[in-house]
């Protein structure tokens, strides 16, 4: 019989589109489908692929019985329009087709919040010592197609907050001379130069520019994706010495938000580009620079840093927040 209750899961960005399907009884999900942007010409058309999937199922309701969508774009009020694709989302007008009491549209980095205060230790790949101390506010950074930053903070009823921020925008701070330098060559593209000028996909790419620049060699046509490839391969010294710098720059931001929000709870470091290149983060400077807070070491000492691994994090997150919205 049609009537098992269903949530509806979203993680969109400008070039994939995943769903899923959890049992509300369960909480737990059945189903994903992955799709392409380019595949749809709207949000809609791709939830109608999604909702027709549904229907040829025996078991599910027609309808979900909520919903929480993570999209890759700011939230600022019901009409989400997305950055890099054409798609529009009107949340009110959403809710009401699919008969929903409640419908959620988070941005996709405030989903790894919620994300973040449900890993298991699976989930994650601890990088140096440290525990985390219960109770406390975790932050969590990820260099992707961008650099997303957020805040997990502990309220009084035993829950919990996620502040979504900017804080991918602060200014990049070098610390030594070559990242001086770096930022020198780099002010001649870009006037104002943020950390996720360096700490994202095509950080590695400006990165990779400035010491071309700096070493008086042309820069090749090169891809984040083929940077980390020469980078793990060992096959480029130049794409390790990028990678390697932008370990350094992560560790130094890292550490910057860890005191920015007291962040002994721990550091989480989600996105698609460092689980990827774990094998360099191990052996690199990010944890020491994390630390090199010159007085402040102690402080930092006891907070863990940690790689989030977990798939899909980002339904992860949006299943999260229904589960702790139904149970406050």
């Amino acid at each position: 019989m049609r009537d098992q209750s269903w949530f509806l899961l979203a993680d969109v960005g400008g070039t994939n589109a995943r769903f899923a399907i959890a049992d509300a009884a369960t909480g737990n999900v059945t189903e994903e489908y992955h799709l392409s942007v380019a595949d749809y010409p709207t949000f809609s058309s791709a939830l109608a692929y999604v909702l027709e999937q549904v229907e040829q199922s025996p078991h599910w309701a027609s309808l979900p019985s909520d919903g929480c969508l993570a999209v890759a774009c700011p939230v600022e009020g019901d009409i989400v329009t997305f950055t890099n694709s054409a798609w529009v989302i009107d949340r009110e007008d959403l809710q009401e087709q699919l008969s929903l009491p409640k419908l959620a549209v988070i941005n996709d980095f405030e989903a790894q919040g919620h994300a973040a205060i449900a890993l298991e230790a699976g989930d994650w790949v601890q990088l140096g010592e440290g525990f985390p101390k219960e109770g406390a506010p975790i932050a969590i950074l990820g260099p992707g197609t961008g650099l997303g930053v957020c805040t997990v903070v502990p309220n009084d009823l035993g829950g919990y907050v996620v502040v979504p921020g900017q804080g991918g925008h602060v200014d990049f701070s070098p610390v030594d001379d070559l990242e001086i330098a770096i930022l020198q060559t780099l002010m001649k593209r870009h006037p104002r130069v943020s950390a996720e000028r360096l700490l994202s996909g095509i950080g590695l790419v400006n990165i990779h520019w400035a010491l071309c620049q700096l070493k008086g060699v042309a820069q090749m046509e090169v891809t984040p994706a083929k940077l980390t490839e020469h980078a793990l391969s060992g096959s480029d010294e130049l794409a390790r010495e990028t990678v390697d710098v932008f370990f350094r720059v992560l560790g130094s931001v890292a550490g910057n938000l860890a005191l920015t929000v007291g962040a002994t709870g721990g550091v989480y470091i989600a996105g698609g580009i460092v689980p990827r290149l774990l094998e360099i983060a191990r052996l690199g400077e990010l944890r020491e620079r994390f630390l090199a807070k010159g007085r402040l070491r102690d402080y930092l000492a006891p907070i863990p840093t940690r790689v989030m691994t977990r798939e899909n994090a980002g339904l992860f997150g949006a299943l999260q927040l229904i589960r702790n919205r139904t149970t406050t």
